[in-house]
């Protein structure tokens, strides 16, 4: 009997659902077909891998084993549509059975196709989240659903609702001309940075972070970077979660919020900073700066300094005036100026948060909190904590900033 476990076969799973999934549909033109029967092909492997071992090459072993059960059901089921659908899958000169059909070019090919797909404009942007996890990422209804803390029939609903419009509304099945493709790669980085954002600060619930979402969102842009290496921006996507990523270690203590300045620095994960760093040089190198791009750089300032006190504060001020200059947005402002405030002090960067229309954001409110306890406006902080206190869901931080209102009472 051969030595696989179970985690061993799901690692694979994970690994190749994305890529087999793509492959399937090309072929299938039915994205539930798809998944369907890469479902019992992985059901196959989990009775018969244990016993012959792992295959050489897993991805074409569950590509063949799930092409076929398709073909299966289409035979078994043979109406005329399904007669039709066979017909698909042998045109445009490739026959289904032959290996050559899931060459490498062709897999690149189809995962880009379903990434744009699972991203269309037409869907709205939960339900982008939600199928780019469960196609791309391999991700079951069940973890999508505890991920962003919604009953699983909820995810199950919004998934097969995102599914029936991509059919319904005939969104097709391809990467975007070159004049569409910017606009297109935007919502794709979006949605990823959107994912790991809710991993690395949890929206609610007693985690801070959780990094089943983060590392996924890391390994999708991994899966970017590898299939447009071209993209700037898919570059910094990565190095500014990598870099983020690093420091979540030291993100919380006794189950509290542990801010920056104060992070023990010796937890943070060297080896994300160094595979950020180097994806950061190679994007100062192609001189193409985009948002991802520059917060990157920013991350890399960051854990480039040994000390809080290390930190090269006006490389910090200099890199978000730039962004604000190609994305300007109220939270990047809020973010220049505690910058500003660790150059010129509280009171300087009190005056470059005024009239910023965050209110309903509760970081502005701790911030605001935070230089107001700094420059020794304790009243003024007291006020400024409750309010983001009222607006607060994630436990980690509300113990944080009751700690705080506390202590400036």
């Amino acid at each position: 009997m051969a030595d696989l476990t179970s985690d061993a076969i799901a690692r694979v799973f994970r690994e190749e659902y994305g890529r087999v999934v793509a492959g399937l549909v090309r072929l299938l033109g039915n994205i539930d077909l798809a998944e369907e029967s890469v479902q019992e092909a992985f059901v196959v492997a989990t009775q018969r891998w244990p016993e012959t071992g792992l295959p050489p090459n897993p991805g074409a072993w569950i590509t063949v084993t799930a092409r076929n059960r398709a073909l299966d059901r289409l035979r078994r089921e043979s109406t005329r549509a399904n007669r039709e659908q066979r017909a698909t899958m042998t045109d445009h000169n490739q026959d289904p059975f032959e290996d050559d059909a899931f060459d490498e070019a062709s897999i690149v090919d189809d995962r880009l196709r379903l990434i744009f797909t699972c991203c269309h404009p037409a869907l709205a942007p939960d339900a982008q989240v939600a199928l780019t996890l469960r196609l791309l990422g391999g991700l079951l209804a069940a973890e999508i659903a505890r991920a962003f803390l919604v009953p699983e029939v909820t995810m199950r609903q919004r998934i097969t609702r995102a599914k029936r419009k991509i059919a319904a509304n005939n969104i097709p099945y391809q990467v975007p001309e070159a004049a569409e493709l910017p606009e297109r790669l935007a919502a794709v980085l979006a949605v990823v940075y959107l994912v790991f954002n809710e991993g690395y600060i949890a929206t609610s619930g007693e985690a801070l972070v959780r990094d089943d979402l983060c590392m996924e969102a890391i390994r999708l842009g991994r899966i970017l970077v590898g299939l447009m290496p071209d993209e700037p921006e898919a570059k910094g996507l990565l190095a500014l979660m990598l870099l983020t990523a690093a420091r979540r270690s030291a993100r919380a203590a006794d189950g509290e919020l542990v801010q920056l300045r104060d992070q023990d620095r010796d937890l943070w994960d060297q080896g994300l900073i160094a595979e950020g760093h180097d994806l950061v040089r190679a994007c100062l190198r192609r001189n193409h700066p985009g948002p991802y791009q520059i917060q990157a750089a920013i991350n890399a300032v960051h854990t480039d300094a040994a000390t809080a006190a290390d930190t090269d504060w006006h490389q910090v001020v200099q890199l978000y005036e730039q962004l604000m200059q190609i994305a300007p947005s109220p939270v990047v402002a809020m973010n220049k100026a505690i910058a500003i405030a660790e150059l010129d002090g509280p009171d300087v960067g009190l005056a470059a948060l005024e009239g910023l229309p965050l209110d309903q954001y509760q970081p502005y409110h701790s911030t605001r909190a935070d230089l107001l306890r700094r420059a020794g406006r304790t009243v003024d902080a007291a006020e400024a904590y409750r309010m983001a206190l009222a607006i607060t869901t994630n436990d980690a931080e509300r113990r944080f900033l009751e700690r705080r209102l506390a202590e400036v009472q």
